[in-house]
C-alpha cells in the first residue's frame, strides 16, 4: 500500500481510483463498510481503491482544545486499511487553509484534480467543507458536475446500533472495553513507549511497564484490565492498571502493564496494550498487604481470561 502525507505526494500520472475520506478514527466497523465497499468498487473497475484522512483531527483546528480521544494512530490506521485491502493511504494536514476551503473546490480539488475519483464512497453522515456545509446530496451534485458516482452507506449494526468513533470513545471512557471491541470488530488498543514509571509494582512484587501514550489517546475509565501486550510479533497476556494509584496518593493518570510469566526489561520499547475485559473499578486500600492479595486475584482472573 502506497502511504501519502499531503496532495503533492500524490505519483505524478496517478489514473482514475476510488475514494473513501473521512477521519477514520478507530477503524470500527462501519469504517470497515466503507472500505470493503471502496475495495469492492476499486475491483469491479480495475481501479486502486484510496482512503483519505485529516491529520490533525479538524476539531482541533474548527474549536482548539476539543480534540477528541484518539482511538488510534495514524500508523495503526494505515496498518489496518492495508490489512483491508486499501491501495493507497492519503493524510490531508487539515490546515487553516483546508477548513475555509467551500465543499466545491475541496471536490474538484482533492478528489478531482488530484486523486480522480472514478467512485467516492462515504458514510451517510459525512460533511465536508467550509463550516461542513457540504453533506451527501451536494457530494453526489458535485460529482454529477465533475463526473464521479457517489455512494452514501448507512452504518449501522445488525443489532441497530450506529457504529461511530464518538460511539466507541463512550464506551471505552465509561470502561466497557467489551462493548468497544464489539463496534471495533477488535480489542481497544493502546499503543506507546515504556518509560519509567515508580518502581511500585516491582517492590510489590509485580513489575509493570509503564507505557507513555500520545497526548489525546483514549484510555480507559480508572480501573484493572485485562488483555494483551505486544511487542515485535508477540501477543503476551497481561493484567492492566489503568488510573492514578490513589493508594499511593497518585495524581498522573497513566497505564502499566504487568506481563505475565515474562521477566524482560521493556524500558524505551515501542509496545501496543489490547484491552480486552474490565476485572474491576481502581479501589484504594488500607494497607499494602491488602493490595497484593487483589493483585494476586487479578493476576489470576486474567489468566483465566487470556491465559
Amino acid at each position: 500500500m502506497e502511504r501519502w502525507r499531503g496532495l503533492d505526494a500524490v505519483p505524478t500520472g496517478w489514473g482514475r481510483s476510488v475514494v473513501t475520506v473521512g477521519v477514520f478514527d478507530g477503524m470500527h466497523r462501519g469504517h470497515q463498510q466503507l472500505v470493503a465497499r471502496a475495495v469492492e468498487r476499486g475491483s469491479e473497475r480495475g481501479l486502486p481503491a484510496v482512503l483519505v484522512t485529516f491529520d490533525p483531527h479538524p476539531a482541533e483546528l474548527v474549536r482548539p482544545g476539543s480534540h477528541p480521544a484518539s482511538l488510534t494512530t495514524l500508523r495503526r490506521r494505515a496498518e489496518l486499511a492495508e490489512e483491508l485491502g486499501m491501495d493507497a493511504f492519503c493524510v490531508l494536514p487539515f490546515t487553516p487553509e483546508l477548513a475555509r476551503t467551500e465543499p466545491a473546490a475541496f471536490a474538484h480539488h482533492v478528489l478531482v484534480e488530484r486523486l480522480h475519483a472514478a467512485v467516492v464512497v462515504v458514510g451517510q453522515n459525512f460533511r465536508f467543507g467550509h463550516h461542513a456545509a457540504g453533506d451527501v446530496a451536494l457530494l453526489t451534485e458535485l460529482g454529477q458536475r465533475f463526473g464521479f458516482a457517489v455512494e452514501g452507506l448507512d452504518l449501522t449494526g445488525d443489532d441497530g446500533v450506529t457504529f461511530s468513533s464518538t460511539y466507541v470513545r463512550a464506551c471505552i471512557d465509561a470502561g466497557d472495553v467489551e462493548a468497544a471491541a464489539a463496534a471495533l470488530g477488535r480489542p481497544h488498543r493502546v499503543e506507546g513507549v515504556v518509560v519509567h514509571g515508580a518502581r511500585r509494582g516491582r517492590d510489590l512484587g509485580f513489575p509493570t511497564a509503564n507505557v507513555s501514550s500520545a497526548p489525546h489517546t483514549a484510555l480507559p475509565a480508572d480501573g484493572v484490565y485485562a488483555g494483551r501486550f505486544a511487542i515485535g510479533d508477540r501477543l503476551l497476556p497481561t493484567a492492566i492498571s489503568v488510573g492514578t494509584n490513589p493508594t499511593f496518593s497518585g495524581r498522573v493518570k497513566t497505564l502499566e502493564a504487568y506481563v505475565l510469566d515474562v521477566d524482560e526489561d521493556f524500558y524505551g520499547h515501542e509496545v501496543a496494550v489490547d484491552i480486552t475485559h474490565r476485572l474491576r473499578g481502581q479501589e484504594t486500600y488500607t494497607d499494602v498487604d491488602a493490595l497484593i492479595a487483589q493483585m494476586h486475584r487479578d493476576v489470576a482472573r486474567t489468566r483465566e481470561l487470556v491465559g
